[in-house]
């Protein structure tokens, strides 16, 4: 069957935008002699809808407008279309929304699958909206038999996964169902699943993988569709796949990029597999799509970054610039009494290297008047944590007293280290309506900036090798409160992302125990900080923000 993978970037809600979007790919299958076209889970919506499901009114806009791609399906030679959405349950019983793949067929809807397996771990919380599926059956789309599968439904195979999250298995139904399949129906197997699968490390070679060993296990092609784009902290790569019987890729799309992929399932020998790329260009390329679409699907166009003369902001600029432009970024350096000259100088250098506007506002002034006028509460006292955090806050005031009068939305530039360990100031360089590098540790920030600079000088030299420092107080150096980053960030993916007690992460990693401890406190008391701070683009396994739920008053 001649299969078209729409790999589209819905946005929440906009259901008018959405089906205009699927209209579009729509024809573009038609004109190249698709017989089925296939979108993503909850094309029709986008996701994820999240509370938005618990109003009657979505569901049923998500419904007139299923309806209404159903009606692009209709007249001769049209093809059928497999394409996600959120529907009303039927039973009286358990939830009201049901999350399902509607088979539509000579402008109505012929079939619907509703999903099984609901993902209740880390970003997903889909037991709280949808009522589950209890049953499966197998399709008929153009005469050809195909199992039809919703993301985590094809996500439970016994023999890939050490351990199954759900007792069933849907495929396993689906493939039990065929081999009692009559004549023609039996023959090429065939599993389509549309997904809505996020990126994180590893996700595009893992899914990969466990699409291969599901394919070959049961001597099927698959064909998954992948939402792309980015919603809120949640970047969809896309990647789509087309993997054959014997495991192996036939046709891969796009990643972190819409696509239309046309494949045959009975050639094979046609399709293409793009070239693979490592982690760094994926994550650089995670972070400029979620950077975009955060901006574009919320309204803004322009981005003001606090410009330090550090790496981390450095990054987040040249993010910035990949992602709306040159023209739609303003850089801001807000020098203090502590800050060093070649902080500045450097700031400049990588304004003019990036072609962005770059304007200074000193607030030594500003900052001695602040301190006059807490004079007499800090009378007797020593110059400490106060006084330092009192010029990110100015800094954070001025920003957003920027922001509010241009309209252009504040990047955060703290990076994951620092959120983890509380390093950074609420209400001062925490400011802002993104956080976009902070689900990146600071030695991954290095490897990223080195990757902005692949090709030419980007982030100037001196900013890639001069101590990283907060420059709050005479000679500072995150040193002073922090271990050498090479040593905290495997500290800190250990506790952070795989949940290993202090005792475990001395013994992977031949490290101090006090240390350790040491690090766990500063990740623990920090939590009141981390609930408080701007949205965070998701590229990790385990990243702050939705799918690390900890209490803030608790004893750990």
């Amino acid at each position: 069957m001649r299969i078209a993978l729409a790999q589209i970037n819905p946005t929440v809600g906009d259901f008018a935008g959405n089906l205009a979007l699927i209209s579009g790919y729509v024809e573009r299958a038609a004109a190249q002699a698709a017989e089925l076209v296939i979108f993503p889970e909850l094309a029709t919506c986008g996701y994820p809808p999240a509370d938005l499901l618990e109003k009657e009114s979505f569901v049923a806009q998500a419904e007139a407008t299923l309806v209404a791609v159903a009606e692009l399906t209709r007249g001769e030679g049209r093809p059928a279309i497999l394409c996600g959405s959120p529907m009303r349950c039927e039973n009286v019983r358990g939830k009201h929304v049901r999350n399902v793949a509607a088979l539509l067929a000579d402008g109505a809807v012929h079939a619907v699958q509703q999903k099984m397996l609901l993902p209740f771990y880390d970003v997903f919380d889909e037991q709280r909206y949808f009522e589950p599926g209890h049953e499966q059956s197998l399709s008929v789309v153009k005469g050809h038999a195909v199992a039809v599968t919703v993301c985590e439904d094809a996500w439970n195979d016994k023999m890939f996964w050490p351990r199954q999250l759900y007792p069933v298995d849907p495929v396993e139904e689906l493939m039990r169902q065929w081999a009692v399949l009559p004549q023609p129906l039996s023959g090429h197997r065939l599993i389509l699943n549309i997904s809505a699968s996020p990126y994180w490390h590893d996700k595009i070679a893992v899914r990969q993988k466990m699409l291969g060993a599901l394919a070959k296990r049961h001597r099927a092609t698959i064909v998954m569709v992948n939402q792309v784009g980015a919603n809120d902290s949640l970047v969809f790569d896309g990647s789509s796949l087309v993997v054959g019987p014997d495991g192996e890729v036939l046709a891969q799309a796009k990643s972190f990029a819409e696509d239309l992929l046309i494949v045959d399932t009975t050639a094979p020998d046609k399709l293409l597999v793009p070239p693979s790329q490592d982690e760094v260009a994926l994550t650089w390329q995670a972070l400029v799509l979620g950077t975009r679409d955060y901006l574009r699907k919320c309204g803004f166009k322009k981005a003001i970054v606090g410009l330090s003369g550090g790496i981390d902001s450095a990054l987040v600029a040249a993010i910035a610039v990949e992602a709306l432009g040159a023209e739609n970024v303003q850089g801001v350096g807000m020098p203090s009494e502590f800050s060093s000259s070649g902080s500045v100088s450097d700031a400049e250098k990588l304004a003019a290297n990036l072609g962005i506007a770059f304007s200074i506002v000193p607030i030594r002034e500003i900052y001695t008047r602040f301190t006059g006028a807490l004079e007499p509460f800090f009378e007797g006292t020593a110059f400490g944590l106060a006084e330092e955090n009192l010029q990110p806050r100015i800094r954070g005031s001025l920003l957003m007293a920027l922001s509010n009068k241009t309209g252009a939305l504040v990047l955060t530039t703290g990076n994951k280290s620092e959120m983890a360990c509380g390093y950074c100031t609420l209400y001062g360089d925490m400011v802002g309506a993104l956080a976009v590098i902070a689900d990146v540790y600071k030695t991954e920030v290095y490897a990223l900036s080195r990757y902005v600079n692949r090709e030419r000088e980007i982030i100037p030299e001196d900013t890639l090798t001069k101590p990283p420092s907060a420059e709050l107080r005479p000679g500072q150096k995150d040193t002073d409160s922090l271990p050498p980053y090479d040593v905290l960030d495997p500290i800190l993916r250990a506790y952070v992302e795989e949940y290993a007690s202090a005792e475990e992460i001395v013994e992977a990693q031949g490290v101090d125990l006090a240390l350790v401890r040491r690090v766990i406190r500063l990740v623990e008391i920090s939590e009141y900080k981390r609930q408080q701070a701007a949205p965070v683009l998701k590229v990790s396994r385990k990243s702050f923000g939705m799918g690390r739920r900890f209490p803030i008053a608790a004893r750990r």
